[in-house]
């Protein structure tokens, strides 16, 4: 099955081509640097960090650019309040990024251009677009005139009449239109400015990232990504003022990720509806832990769905990822204790099962990125293994190596699995309590249950297991992984603890 990618552009999921064999040129918009990440811009980084990995897992070159803004109403803002420049802002939050980025180990792109970096670059795009005539001046302001291109609106699906209805657009009498919007704006006092054409001031946000995508790309690529409330007005700002400008189609591909919500609500900084990354991982003492139980959270869910952010959903990616890791500890520790090298029919069946996990989270990823049901293929994946090794006391070490390898290689497509399991199990971390309201990781989850029930499960578990009823053994581990019980079969009987 070839990869399928839903396009915004065209409202439909269209095989993923790229306009050279065997390479995709991708921008994602990166971001405004005057505060620190909040889980909803987390939200935008694994999604694309997992289209990044998995293009690359496919065998193509990805070439990946993602700006940082470093100029903007915001940042200027912020500067004003704190006293300090522009500058010193925007690079304050951009240490903070990568500081509170760095637990997740996101593959890092290619390219990260800043757009202070590319100012005379600008100047030269909106001159163009003057000289074409697809903008105006007034008084040191420049607009992009929307009426001179037939196609806006072609992005959002919506006509002019019902954008301007509602739309976050710029307010200024002075403008032709009101869906008109800056390409350069004429410097305030206190304000950075550079030199141009209409004398001192910065660029407008849309004409940013529509010359650094295509300074580093060219006039046409593969996909243009970032969160759905970009789709208007930014990023139909730029099909606009880009393929004015090249006669050209800008980007191939769309692609937008749903909100993050709590309450039903888009969480937001606008509203003080939100959660920072720092605040999250600041409750862990091991915050790669705590990194890999945000991405699966993020992940069990489709990247175009919204997501609610939920502590019990976050305690199921914690017990969902103990599952994958101690199924993990366990193939160490048979490969470790010394096995055959082949064993005959026994190796096919787990070569079966290290091919069927391959081709179902291939058939999943190509249906647009599909995650979640690519982690449903993680689930069967280890609850067959499991039985199996349950039931069968030889195998072979190089069939046990080959169903442990493709584990491991496919989690990383994910970006999970990625930590020893000495690490992710050597420390039993209890939640302390914080400003997030809600029980932080990785939560360790309260047994109602006596230590004599427990135990009572568990040998019913072990008679199953010596009358070979499978399922019936696999129910009792499942009854007791929901009550937060988990179970590690060694050679010599079974251990239980906490998650």
């Amino acid at each position: 099955m070839a990869l399928r990618v839903y396009n915004t552009y065209n409202r439909r999921k269209e095989e993923f081509k790229p306009i050279e064999p065997g390479r995709v040129k991708m921008y994602v918009c990166g971001i405004t640097a005057y505060d620190l990440c909040h889980v909803g811009h987390l939200r935008v980084m694994v999604v694309f960090d997992l289209i990044y990995r998995y293009l690359m897992h496919l065998g193509y070159q990805v070439y990946y650019v993602r700006n940082f803004t470093d100029v903007d109403d915001k940042i200027i803002a912020r500067a004003n309040q704190e006293g300090i420049s522009v500058r010193e802002v925007a690079e304050k939050y951009i240490a903070d990024f990568y500081q509170d980025t760095a637990p997740f180990g996101f593959a890092p792109p290619t390219v990260e251009p800043k757009a202070t970096d590319h100012i005379a670059d600008m100047v030269a795009a909106i001159k163009g677009l003057q000289d074409e005539g697809y903008a105006y001046e007034i008084d040191g302001d420049v607009y992009y005139s929307v009426s001179k291109w037939g196609k806006y609106g072609v992005l959002s699906g919506k006509s002019c009449e019902a954008l301007v209805a509602g739309a976050r657009v710029e307010i200024d009498e002075r403008k032709n239109d009101p869906l008109d919007f800056a390409l350069w704006k004429k410097s305030k006092p206190g304000e950075p400015t550079w030199e141009s054409p209409w004398g001192l001031g910065r660029p407008g946000w849309h004409i940013e990232c529509s010359v650094m995508s295509q300074k580093y790309l060219g006039p046409s690529f593969d996909i243009h990504g970032g969160g759905q409330d970009l789709v208007f007005p930014h990023h139909e700002n730029e099909i606009a003022q880009s393929e004015a400008l090249t006669d050209k189609r800008f980007v191939n591909f769309w692609i937008h990720n749903g909100f993050v919500q709590i309450n039903k609500e888009k969480m937001s900084k606008s509203t003080g509806n939100f959660f920072t990354i720092r605040e999250v991982l600041k409750e862990s003492d091991k915050p790669r832990k705590t990194a890999e139980v945000l991405r699966l959270f993020f992940l069990s869910h489709h990247y175009r769905s919204p997501v609610e952010f939920s502590t019990d959903l976050l305690i199921e990616s914690k017990k969902n990822l103990d599952y994958f890791y101690l199924l993990l500890r366990r193939l160490e520790k048979s490969l470790a204790a010394g096995l055959p090298d082949e064993t005959g029919a026994v190796d096919t069946e787990l070569n079966l099962m290290a091919e069927a996990l391959e081709n179902g989270f291939q058939e999943a990823m190509n249906d647009d990125f599909n995650s979640a049901l690519a982690i449903s293929h993680f689930h069967e994946f280890t609850r067959r293994l499991n039985r199996f090794l349950d039931a069968h006391d030889r195998v072979s070490a190089q069939s046990l190596t080959g169903c442990r390898d493709q584990f491991v290689k496919l989690g990383s497509v994910l970006g999970i699995l990625q930590l020893s399991t000495e690490e992710w199990f050597g420390v039993t971390v209890t939640p302390k309590s914080g400003s997030l309201g809600i029980k932080t990781f990785p939560p360790t989850v309260s047994i109602s249950e006596n230590t004599d029930w427990i135990e009572a499960r568990i040998k019913e578990r072990e008679q199953a297991r010596r009358d070979r009823q499978w399922a019936r053994a696999d129910a009792i581990r499942e009854e007791l992984r929901e009550k937060g019980i988990i179970l590690e079969d060694t050679q010599i009987d079974t251990k239980w603890r906490s998650a």
